[in-house]
């Protein structure tokens, strides 16, 4: 990156102050942009991981019936993993910078209906409702983090994914220390959450609408990040080889989202208190991996963190099911640190291969990570009745092995676009 970027590639006064404060730019990274997308990842994925911490209280609120809890789950994941492709598609072809905040809006109503939800039929639309604004939040949400990068776009990925992992590990804690105390009817109160992310989504959408590309016709193509171009069966392949290796990623992080304490308590006897600080110790090392993995990738190459996020945690997964209490919680919180390092640098990589679809690639790979990890937890769930949670864990160690289908990727000789051109991107 250059160390003093022309005049062209800096927001002007006019531009940046007619709607509110100038964005800060740090060696082209618009860092007021990229803070403001981040904390909505936050507070979007708060509200998502409040409302699947909340199905057990739902159950024995309404006397639900585990299908009827997969009901409802299937509803949201429905709504949350495939729509993404389908707006980040639409996205691509038509900008809209207020999406986003439409999106929280979403969010937002649905939390209302469910906080006054007696019905399972109302449940259910209050689950669509969250699992839509998820869909649309995230793809165009992951074109900003882009557009803001100034062409360090591991970087901007792995920050963006670090408040989404954040949220996530809020979530539990809400539940807990909100919700249960003062009953269901106290959901509504994260509706604030959601009115706060609807003004900083404005402010977002505002910048967003003063820096989206041209429409086709009018000079809109970009030039793609990897030089030498792929064919497009080269490029399916190489789609296809990502795709597996988000697979394997996901379905071994299910295990431990969902079930790693009750892993504890099966196994070791710990208490719930206990398990706790053993799951956010995970979660912690889990949301550095994530702001790592990045920022490598933009320095070392996307292929080598993958290589490494990947196959690189098979020693620790295949180890944990014969270890101690002690050494549980060291090899988690490795494997935390390692495999989260992958889902940035397999994003951009998917994006570089796809020059100008990044709504529709970003979709596609939240909706298709959302989609395999909620299938990997019901299944994994059932297995767990049948055979015991060990039997699940032992399982799940042999899925990093997937990730040797990485020599697949093909080897792409990146260089940094200029800034200008990654804020049109």
């Amino acid at each position: 990156m250059p160390q003093n970027p022309s005049p062209v590639s800096v927001i002007t006064p006019p531009l940046a102050l007619s709607q509110g404060p100038a964005p800060v730019q740090v060696q082209g990274v618009i860092v007021a942009i990229l803070a403001a997308i981040t904390v909505s990842h936050l507070f979007n994925d708060t509200m998502q991981s409040v409302f699947i911490s909340m199905y057990p209280s739902l159950s024995k609120a309404y006397h639900l019936t585990l299908g009827e809890i997969g009901l409802i789950g299937l509803t949201y994941q429905l709504t949350a993993s495939i729509l993404q492709p389908v707006v980040g598609f639409v996205t691509d072809r038509r900008p809209m910078p207020y999406s986003l905040a439409c999106g929280m809006g979403c969010t937002l109503i649905g939390l209302l209906l469910l906080s006054g939800s007696t019905t399972l039929p109302l449940l259910m639309a209050s689950s669509a409702l969250v699992g839509l604004g998820s869909s649309v939040f995230h793809p165009e949400a992951s074109r900003v983090a882009r557009m803001s990068s100034g062409g360090r776009h591991g970087l901007a990925q792995s920050v963006f994914q670090v408040g989404g992992n954040t949220g996530t590990a809020f979530g539990p804690l809400l539940v807990a220390s909100v919700i249960l105390p003062r009953g269901l009817s106290s959901v509504g109160w994260f509706s604030l959450i959601a009115l706060t992310g609807m003004l900083v989504l404005i402010y977002v959408g505002r910048w967003y609408s003063q820096h989206k590309r041209p429409k086709p016709g009018a000079g809109a193509s970009t030039p793609a990040v990897a030089t030498g171009p792929l064919s497009a069966k080269q490029t399916g392949w190489a789609m296809a080889v990502l795709g597996t290796l988000v697979f394997s990623k996901y379905v071994y992080l299910a295990s431990l989202t969902n079930y790693y304490m009750f892993y504890l308590s099966e196994k070791f006897g710990v208490t719930n208190q206990h398990a706790l600080y053993f799951f956010f110790a995970f979660l912690f090392s889990a949301a550095v991996g994530t702001i790592l993995g990045g920022p490598i990738g933009d320095r070392y190459g996307r292929k080598l963190v993958i290589w490494f996020s990947i196959l690189g945690v098979a020693p620790f997964t295949l180890a944990l099911p014969y270890v101690d209490l002690y050494w549980t919680g060291i090899l988690t919180c490795i494997i935390g640190l390692i495999l989260s390092s992958a889902f940035s640098a397999i994003l951009v990589f998917a994006q570089e291969l796809v020059p100008g679809r990044v709504g529709m690639i970003s979709g596609l790979f939240f909706g298709f990570a959302f989609g395999v990890a909620g299938i990997a937890a019901a299944a994994l769930g059932k297995l767990a009745e049948m055979k015991g949670l060990p039997m699940v864990y032992w399982l799940v160690s042999f899925f990093p092995l997937i990730g040797v289908i990485t020599v697949f990727l093909p080897g792409l000789t990146e260089r940094r676009p200029a800034p200008l051109a990654a804020a049109r991107r």
